[in-house]
């Protein structure tokens, strides 16, 4: 997942504050160009990001339909994990489920 990454999610959030040229993003990293711009790639990829090219600079922006997509995706997930740990507690709760804990 594009997001796993602390750097990706740190990219994210410098983005959320406006675009910023590839060098700008490098700038903000301890990590050499290439590293930061398979990042790049790797958000683009995933539809997080948009580039513009404009003359030698690559600027980059949040792609607001991208952030849509993993937040459907956080919900989905939350849903499961609510409905899930909702049917255990009604496990836990019925009488005798705890025989033989000492």
């Amino acid at each position: 997942m594009a997001l796993a990454d602390p750097t990706r999610r740190r990219i994210i959030e410098m983005l959320g504050e406006g675009a910023l040229a590839a060098g700008e993003i490098t700038a903000r990293f301890e990590v050499s160009a290439p590293a930061i711009s398979q990042h790049l790639k790797v958000l683009k990829a995933a539809g997080l990001v948009t580039v513009e090219i404009s003359g030698q600079r690559r600027i980059y922006r949040l792609e607001p339909g991208g952030l849509d997509t993993f937040e459907a995706w956080v919900r989905q997930v939350r849903g499961f994990w609510t409905a899930s740990l909702g049917r255990l507690e009604q496990e836990l709760a019925k009488p005798g489920t705890d025989e033989g804990v000492e």
